[in-house]
């Protein structure tokens, strides 16, 4: 799906119509607020996914909630709540700090 995967997500969002989708469109922001370079992915069924050196998180809505799942966490968030915004600026950063970094070239 490739560079249709943004647009297909925004249309899930605007399709949800309701504090799912808005609460849903926040997180997106803060995910692309924390890491510029990331991703964004549909997979299995229409997931949202945001990678970025792996994948980062997912985005699902149920009736009742709106989640994201992290590789060592999943959140919960409930019509009304706020996300501390820390957890996915440190979601991105222990993402990232995994990668291999590489090896510096030896001067001639």
């Amino acid at each position: 799906m490739g560079r249709a995967a943004p647009e297909l997500i925004s249309k899930k969002i605007a399709g949800l119509g309701d504090w799912r989708g808005k609460t849903l469109a926040r997180m997106r922001k803060l995910i692309s607020q924390a890491d510029p370079e990331v991703v964004e992915e549909l997979k299995w069924m229409g997931t949202p996914v945001w990678s970025h050196d792996g994948i980062l998180c997912t985005g699902e809505t149920y009736k009742s909630v709106v989640k994201l799942t992290f590789a060592r966490r999943a959140i919960d968030i409930r019509e009304g709540e706020e996300v501390d915004e820390a957890l996915i600026r440190q979601a991105v950063a222990l993402n990232g700090a995994g990668k291999p970094k590489a090896p510096k070239k030896a001067k001639p």
